[in-house]
C-alpha cells in the first residue's frame, strides 16, 4: 500500500487502540516535516541546510508537479515565497492531522469513532481498523533501529522524526537493546550523520527538516507552557 511518510508517521504515534497519541506529543510539526522530507526525497524542493546556528535553512522548489493532492498543496505553499524550513514544518502541519486521520480512515486503516469525555465533552479517536501496513512499517524501522541495518531514505527520515519527538524507542521490538542505543541511532540517522543510506542531498535535506521539525515542536511547547 502506497502511504505519505506522514501518513506512516501519523499510523506509528496514534494508539492502536485508544486512537490517541502519545501524551505531550504535538502532532502538527512533526507530521508538516514528514511532508517536507517527502517533498526532498522526491527531488522537488532543496533543503538547504543551515550555514550557522543564526541562520535557518531555506527552501525552494525545483519541481513544480506533484500527483498526491496532499503533496501537491504542500509544494504550493513552498512555493509561494522563500520560508525556513521551521516556518514551512509549522505551515504544513496546521491542520493535517485531521486531513490525514481523514484519510487514512477512508482507506481502512484506520477507524473514526466518536465518544464523550466523562459522558459530557464530545471526543473522536482514530483506532487502528488494520495494522498489517503499521506493522510492515515497524519492522522495517526495528531492522534498522534495533538489528543496526543501513535503511533506506524513508526508513532514515521516519526515524529522525520520530527522534524529534522522543517515540523511536517506543513504536520498535528494543529485546534487550537499552532505549537509549536505539535513541542514539535513530537521532543520528535524522541528523544525516550515520551510515550511507543515501546521497549527500537527500542527507542533508533530512537532517535540516529534522532539526527544523525539532524546533518547531520545542518552539510549540514553550507556547503552550506560557500561556
Amino acid at each position: 500500500m502506497l502511504t505519505l511518510l506522514a501518513e506512516d508517521l501519523l499510523l506509528l504515534l496514534l494508539d492502536d487502540e485508544k486512537g490517541t497519541p502519545p501524551s505531550g506529543v504535538q502532532l502538527p510539526a512533526p507530521l508538516g516535516g514528514a511532508l517536507l522530507a517527502e517533498l526532498a526525497m522526491a527531488g522537488e524542493v532543496e533543503v538547504e541546510p543551515a550555514a550557522s546556528r543564526w541562520r535557518r535553512s531555506t527552501v525552494a522548489v525545483t519541481d513544480g508537479a506533484h500527483e498526491d493532492p496532499q503533496l501537491a498543496q504542500a509544494l504550493a505553499v513552498v512555493a509561494e515565497k522563500p520560508r525556513s524550513a521551521q516556518d514551512l514544518v509549522t505551515r504544513l502541519g496546521k491542520n493535517l492531522p485531521d486531513t490525514l486521520r481523514e484519510r487514512l480512515a477512508e482507506r481502512g486503516l484506520l477507524e473514526r469513532r466518536e465518544g464523550k469525555v466523562l459522558g459530557l465533552f464530545p471526543r473522536t479517536t482514530w483506532p487502528a481498523a488494520d495494522v498489517e501496513h503499521e506493522r510492515q512499517v515497524r519492522e522495517r524501522l526495528t531492522a534498522v533501529l534495533v538489528q543496526g541495518l543501513t535503511p533506506d531514505p524513508r526508513t532514515a527520515a521516519l526515524a529522525g522524526l520520530l527522534a524529534a519527538v522522543d517515540q523511536a524507542h517506543k513504536v520498535v521490538e528494543r529485546g534487550d537493546v537499552p532505549a537509549k542505543q536505539v535513541k542514539k541511532r535513530a537521532k543520528a540517522l535524522g541528523e544525516g550523520s550515520e551510515g550511507e543510506w543515501a546521497t549527500k542531498a537527500v542527507r542533508d535535506a533530512i537532517a535540516a527538516t529534522t532539526a527544523a521539525t525539532t524546533a518547531a515542536i520545542t518552539a510549540s511547547t514553550a507556547v503552550a507552557v506560557s500561556s
